[in-house]
Order: structure tokens, then sequence, then C-alpha cells
């Protein structure tokens, strides 16, 4: 397929703090022809905050309108122009519009590249406390019941870490549904309002984490949960290893409870083995 001479720019934008604009959001935003922004009036904000003015034309691209707006962009790229996209926060297309662009201007051959910036699914895992090494985005669960403990059933036996978005009302089901389903013992982290002025990381078990949202939550909610983790009976887990997990995690600042619910959930055993051989260790050196 010949290639199209436009070129569609991919632009993550700040999830929380300003400064986190990349560097060469404000050149990008100095030179499309066009700007396709989720939300206009938070366009407005950001290119004030970075005392720039786009030259281009600024569209609305939102999911009530993507599917309208897509052609007349694509349309765009075929005659040459240079479109930047924005959503509200993040990288656009991950669990925001833009897949249906990007996927029009691939199929159109259209050269798509990106601007790196923030992302609530990267900082979320990095900052949980859980295994990075292998990580599944879930995104949004289903709002039915139903619904959402079926998916949950699906994932209940994946080995990766696991991130979902939740909004701040819905927390507390969720995270119930979620115990319910995967286990009140599986280790997660709530991750709210991440890089703004009011960031929580909030970690700990399913069951635990349920009852701290049911006296209610605010803010932008990433839920971080641990994947399902095994151990075969020929390979215990040693009591003495894992207390030196712990207080290695310990001498790094990390709370005792925290750092139990992640060795546990790093070993593939319960909490309380983990809890149990931090008290033989201290009877020892006593």
């Amino acid at each position: 397929m010949a290639r199209v001479s436009g070129l569609l720019v991919l632009a993550g934008t700040p999830i929380g703090h300003l400064g986190d604009a990349p560097p060469r959001l404000a050149d990008e935003l100095a030179v499309a022809d066009v700007v396709a922004a989720e939300d206009t009036r938070r366009l407005r904000r950001l290119t004030a905050a970075l005392g720039v003015t786009p030259s281009g034309r600024v569209v609305s691209y939102h999911e009530h309108n993507e599917a309208a707006r897509t052609p007349e962009l694509l349309a765009a790229l075929r005659a040459g122009s240079r479109v930047l996209l924005l959503t509200d926060a993040g990288m656009p297309a991950v669990s925001d519009p833009g897949y249906r662009l990007v996927r029009a201007a691939v199929d159109a051959g259209v050269r798509v590249t990106a601007v790196p910036g923030p992302s609530a699914v990267l900082t979320a895992v990095a900052v949980s406390g859980l295994p990075t090494d292998r990580f599944a985005f879930e995104g949004f669960l289903p709002r039915r019941a139903g619904e959402r403990s079926a998916r949950l059933r699906a994932v209940a036996d994946d080995p990766r870490t696991l991130v979902f978005f939740e909004a701040p009302h819905r927390l507390a089901r969720t995270l119930a549904a979620m115990a319910d389903v995967l286990g009140p013992d599986r280790p997660a982290a709530v991750c709210r309002e991440l890089t703004k002025t009011y960031e929580e990381v909030r970690r700990g078990p399913l069951e635990e984490l349920a009852r701290w949202a049911a006296e209610g939550v605010r803010g932008e909610v990433t839920v971080v949960v641990a994947g399902r983790t095994t151990r075969s009976a020929d390979a215990p887990a040693d009591p003495a290893a894992l207390a030196a997990r712990v207080a290695e995690r310990e001498a790094a600042g990390e709370a005792r409870k925290a750092a139990i619910v992640g060795v546990a959930a790093a070993a593939g055993v319960p909490r309380r083995a983990v809890y149990d051989a931090v008290v033989a260790a201290r009877h020892l050196g006593t």
C-alpha cells in the first residue's frame, strides 16, 4: 500500500500535574494543521499552562462524535495534514477515544506516531508494590453485577498483575466483587488522584480495601490487583526467607503490613504464612 503524506500524532497529556506534560507537546501543538481534542475547554487550559497557541484548526473528538468525526480527520490526513490527537488525560486510544482513528489511518496507509507521555496504567503499576514483570490492563469493568462477576471470573486465574479503571462511586462495589471472586486475601492497591495534590495509594488485601472504600472515595481511581500465584507442594516457602524479605521491604521504608502482603503475593503463599514467619523470626531474635 502506498504511504499517504499526512501524519497522525498521538500525544500523551498529564494525568494530574501539568508539569508532567512532555516537552514535545508544545511543539506539536504549535505546528499541527488539525488538533483533535477530547475536550476543547481542557485543551485551552493545557495550552495556557504550556504557553502555546495552536496554529491549526481545533476540533472536538470524543466518544459521542468519534464515529462521525473519524472520516473527516482521515480526509485531512489523506490530503497531507498533520493531525494531533489528544485526550483529557493520558494516552489516546488507551481506554480513551483514538483507536477508531488509528485503525482507519493504518488501513489508509497514513503514518502514525506518538509523543509519549503520562499514563495512569503504568504509573499505578509502578507505585502499587505488586509484581511489574507481567501485567494486563482490563480497563473498566461492566456496571451490572452479573456481567462484572463474569469478567472477574474470566481473569481469576491469570498470573499477571491486573489493572482496572473505576469510577469512585462504584469503587466499593467493585472491590467487594473482586474480593468475592478473586479471594478476600488477594493483594491489591487503590491508586487515587495520581500525581495530583491529594494523591493516595492504599495497599492491602481486597476485603480490607473494600471496607475502606465503603466510607466513600473521591477522585480518579486506578486499581491494581495481584495475579493468581501458585506454589507446588514440593517447594514450600522457607519461613526464614519470607521473614527476611519482609525485613528488606521494611528497611526500604515500607510498612510492615504492606510488606507482608507484598511478600505473600510474590511468594504465592497465604498472608498468614508470612505473618507467622515474621512473628517466629522476632521470637528467635529475642
